[in-house]
C-alpha cells in the first residue's frame, strides 16, 4: 500500500473510532437521563419515561412481586385513602415518604430498611406528599422533604438532619406578608426541583378567600437561605399587576404551583404551572385576567426572572388549575425538530408551546364563552382553545350521553340535565345550577403524561367526571333556639353533604367523617374545615363565627348546649359553590354520564393526532359481561418504557395494568393489595429491572397497610 493509501486508511480508522465514540457518548448521556429514577417522575423533564427494556412485550406476562415495604408507622385508626408517593432511586437506595409522612431509605434490591427520619417532631402526620428531592455536590448528599410549613434537609447516607441547613435542619416556608393581616401559611404536596445549588419550590395553599399567595421561591441547598422569589400575584411595578384590581396583592391568594414543575437543565429554564386564584368559583374581588393564575410560566432558574408565560384560563371561576408538571418534549413539525413543552389540563387540552419562546406549536384560538349571571362577577369574555390535539376528555353532555341503568333512572337523569344551564365548556357556575364538564377533578390528574422520547407519543389518563355548579349567597341560617349540634348539622347539610353524605360516611372516594374526633383533635378538624386539603376547598368565610357549631356536629357533641347570641351575626357578602368538587350522581348514587368514566389515551405529538383510546379500569358494580370496561375514577399517572410498555395503576379497582404502547392492548394485569394511586417508578439494580408502585389503604379496603410494592421478572 502506498504512503498516501496508508494515511487515508489511518484517517478513516480514526474517523470511524471518533464517530463510534461520539455515538456511544450520546447513548451514555441518554441512558444516564432515562435509565435511572433519581428525580420525581423519572427526571427533571417530568416525562415518566424509562429506557430500560429488560421487561418488555415478550416477557411482561412473567412479572411477579419482587418485594414489598410497609412502614407500618400509621396510628391504628389512621385512614388516608390516597398514598401518592413516587419514590426515587439513587444508585441502589430507594427514598420515599410513608402515608403518615415519615422519611425512609430502603435497599432498592430487596426493600430492607436502611434508616428512617421523623419529620413530624411530635405533630400529626398524613396529608398528600408525592415524593422527595435529591441533591449531590461538594462531597455531600442530601434529601429534601417537607412536612407542614417546614422544608427539611436530611443526610442521604445517615438519615440525620443537616443541622447547618436553616434552623437545625429545616426552614419555615410560610410567605412573609408585611402588607397583610393574615399569615401566609403554605406547604408542599409535590417535591421541589433542583437546579445547580438551588431547590425551587411551589406551594400548596388554602382554596378559600384569604389564602396565601402562591409565590415561587428558590433556596440555597447548603444554607437554606432564600435566593429568589417570583410573585405569582404581581406587586406594584411588576409585569401583570394591571390584570388585577388595584392592591389585590394585599389580599388575593392562590395562583400557586401545587402540581410540581419541570426543568430544562441545558437552558436553565424552570417551567411552573399554576392553579387558580382564590376563591375558585367566585372572583368578584379579583376582576381581571389574573396573571399569573392558571399560567405556564418559564422562569430563569438562576434568578427567577420571567422569560415568558402562557395563560390557559383567564379569570378562572371553574377551579381549572393546571394539575400536573408539563412534559419537556421534542417533536417534528413540518420537517423541523422543535423543543417544546406540553402542558395537560383538567379541561382535557394539551397546550404545546415552544420551549424558548412560549409560541404555540399548534395554533391556539381565543373563542367567546358564556358570561356569568352571578351578581358582582364578570367572567372573561374569551378563553384559549388549542386546535390540536383534540380534548382527551368530554367537554359536553347531551341526553344521548346519559347512563341508562333503568328507565326510571334515565328519566331522572333527563330531568336533572334539563334543569342545568350549559352552553359548552366554560359555562360559569350559577344560582340555578350549571353543568360543569369536565368538572374540577376531570381531565388530567397530577400524575400527568408519559412521553416516549423515541417516538414522540404522549400517553395520558383522564377522568370523565361532570359536576354540578350551584352558587349560593352565603347566608348563615339563624341558629336561635338551636343547639350547637343542630346548628352545625344545618351548616353540614348545606355545604358538606354532597361530598361526605348525610350519614358522614363519605360519597365515592371522599373520606368518611364518622368518629373523626378519634383521628384528629378539635383544632386540627377546624384547620381542615377552614383551609381545605387536597380537592376539598376551604370554608373559612362560611364557618367564620360558627366553628363551634360545625365542630359539635362532626364530633357528636353540643346536643344540649344552645347557640350563644354572639354567633348570630351575618356579615358575609360572597357567593359559594355549594356543590363544588362533588360528583354528578343520580338519585341512587350512580354516575349520570355514560361510560367510560376513565380512559387512557395515546397521542402523536408530532401531528397532534390520537393513536388510540381505551377505557381504564372496571367498576365491578356496573360492569356487564362481554361489554367493554366501564373505566373508572383514577389518580396518578403512567410510565412508558423502551420495552414497548405503558405501565399504570391509578384506578380505584386495585389493579396494576400494562398496555402495549403501540396498540393499547392490555398485556398484563395484577391485583394490588390496595389502590395504586401514584405514578410507578422504574429502575435497575445489579442488572435487574424493577417496577415500584405506592399502594394506598382506605377504610373500605381490607388491606390495612400502605407501602411500596415492586415487581420484576423471576
Amino acid at each position: 500500500m502506498s504512503i498516501k493509501g496508508r494515511i487515508s486508511s489511518k484517517f478513516f480508522s480514526l474517523y470511524t473510532i471518533l464517530c463510534i465514540t461520539l455515538w456511544l457518548a450520546s447513548c451514555s448521556d441518554r441512558d444516564t437521563r432515562y435509565r435511572t429514577w433519581e428525580v420525581y417522575k423519572g427526571g427533571p423533564e417530568s416525562n415518566n419515561y424509562s429506557a430500560l427494556d429488560q421487561i418488555n412485550k415478550s416477557n411482561v406476562h412473567l412479572l411477579t412481586q419482587a418485594w414489598a415495604f410497609y412502614p407500618e408507622d400509621e396510628p391504628e385508626r389512621f385512614q388516608f385513602w390516597k398514598y401518592e408517593c413516587n419514590p426515587i432511586i439513587v444508585n441502589d437506595t430507594m427514598y420515599l415518604t410513608s402515608a403518615w409522612r415519615q422519611l425512609y431509605a430502603v435497599d432498592a434490591a430487596n426493600g430492607e430498611q436502611l434508616w428512617t427520619f421523623d419529620l413530624l417532631q411530635g405533630e400529626r402526620g398524613g396529608g398528600v406528599l408525592r415524593g422527595v428531592t435529591y441533591w449531590e455536590g461538594q462531597g455531600l448528599k442530601r434529601i429534601f422533604v417537607t412536612h407542614g410549613n417546614k422544608l427539611w434537609a436530611v443526610d442521604a447516607r445517615t438519615g440525620k438532619a443537616v443541622t447547618t441547613f436553616g434552623d437545625q435542619g429545616n426552614i419555615n416556608m410560610d410567605v412573609p406578608q408585611p402588607h397583610r393581616d393574615t399569615p401566609g401559611a403554605v406547604k408542599l404536596s409535590t417535591p421541589g426541583i433542583i437546579y445547580n445549588n438551588l431547590i425551587i419550590v411551589g406551594a400548596a395553599v388554602s382554596e378559600a378567600s384569604g389564602a396565601a399567595p402562591g409565590h415561587v421561591r428558590a433556596y440555597d441547598v447548603l444554607s437554606g437561605a432564600l435566593v429568589w422569589t417570583f410573585h405569582t400575584i404581581p406587586e406594584p411595578g411588576e409585569f401583570g399587576y394591571e390584570t388585577w384590581p388595584e392592591n389585590a396583592y394585599k389580599y388575593a391568594g392562590g395562583a400557586n404551583n401545587w402540581a410540581g414543575m419541570s426543568l430544562d437543565q441545558e437552558r436553565g429554564i424552570v417551567y411552573v404551572p399554576t392553579g387558580s386564584p382564590t376563591y375558585d368559583y367566585y372572583g368578584a374581588d379579583r376582576l381581571g385576567a389574573n396573571l399569573f393564575g392558571n399560567c405556564l410560566i418559564a422562569l430563569d432558574a438562576t434568578t427567577g426572572k420571567r422569560i415568558w408565560h402562557f395563560q390557559t384560563v383567564h379569570h378562572d371561576i371553574w377551579d381549572y388549575d393546571l394539575p400536573t408538571s408539563p412534559n419537556l418534549i421534542t417533536v417534528t413539525s413540518q420537517g423541523k425538530k422543535i423543543d417544546a413543552v406540553a402542558q395537560p389540563t383538567k379541561q382535557g387540552f394539551i397546550f404545546v408551546l415552544d420551549r424558548e419562546t412560549g409560541t404555540p406549536v399548534f395554533p391556539v384560538e381565543e373563542r367567546p364563552v358564556p358570561g356569568s349571571k352571578v351578581p358582582g362577577e364578570t367572567a372573561w369574555p374569551t378563553q384559549p382553545f388549542p386546535t390540536k390535539p383534540e380534548s382527551f376528555a368530554r367537554q359536553s353532555m347531551s341526553e344521548e350521553d346519559l347512563y341508562k341503568v333503568t328507565d326510571e333512572a334515565y328519566v331522572y337523569n333527563q330531568q336533572l340535565l334539563r334543569s342545568l344551564w350549559h352552553e359548552g365548556i366554560y359555562t360559569p357556575a350559577d344560582t340555578q345550577g350549571t353543568l360543569l364538564i369536565p368538572g374540577s377533578r376531570g381531565g388530567a390528574e397530577w400524575g400527568g403524561a408519559a412521553f416516549d422520547v423515541e417516538t414522540g407519543v404522549i400517553y395520558i389518563n383522564s377522568n370523565e367526571s361532570p359536576e354540578i355548579g350551584r352558587m349560593e349567597k352565603v347566608h348563615r341560617a339563624s341558629s336561635q333556639n338551636r343547639t350547637l349540634f343542630a346548628a352545625g348539622k344545618a351548616l353540614y347539610m348545606t355545604y358538606c353533604v354532597s361530598c361526605h353524605g348525610a350519614d358522614k360516611q363519605g360519597v365515592e372516594s371522599n373520606p368518611s367523617l364518622v368518629d373523626i374526633d378519634q383521628r384528629m383533635t378539635g383544632p386540627q378538624i377546624l384547620e381542615r374545615v377552614n383551609n381545605g386539603a387536597g380537592i376539598m376547598p376551604g370554608f373559612m368565610k362560611v364557618m367564620e363565627g360558627h366553628q363551634e357549631e360545625i365542630l359539635a356536629f362532626l364530633t357528636e357533641t353540643g346536643k344540649d348546649q344552645l347557640v350563644t347570641a354572639e354567633q348570630e351575626e351575618d356579615t358575609t357578602t360572597t357567593y359559594l359553590n355549594v356543590t363544588g368538587h362533588g360528583y354528578m350522581l343520580d338519585n341512587q348514587g350512580r354516575p349520570v354520564i355514560s361510560p367510560p368514566w376513565g380512559t387512557l389515551n395515546a397521542i402523536d405529538m408530532n401531528n397532534g393526532e390520537f393513536l388510540w383510546k381505551v377505557p381504564l379500569g372496571s367498576h365491578p358494580e356496573y360492569q356487564q359481561p362481554g361489554e367493554p370496561d366501564t373505566g373508572m375514577e383514577n389518580y396518578g399517572g403512567p410510565v412508558v418504557t423502551a420495552g414497548g410498555l405503558v405501565l399504570i395503576a391509578a384506578t380505584l379497582d386495585s389493579k396494576f395494568r400494562v398496555f402495549d404502547k403501540e396498540s393499547g392492548a392490555l398485556l398484563w394485569q395484577t391485583e394490588l393489595p390496595g389502590n395504586g394511586l401514584a405514578n410507578p417508578a422504574v429502575y435497575e439494580v445489579n442488572g435487574r429491572q424493577f417496577i415500584a408502585i405506592a399502594v394506598s389503604v382506605g377504610e373500605n379496603l381490607q388491606h390495612h397497610k400502605s407501602g411500596i410494592v415492586t415487581f420484576a421478572l423471576p
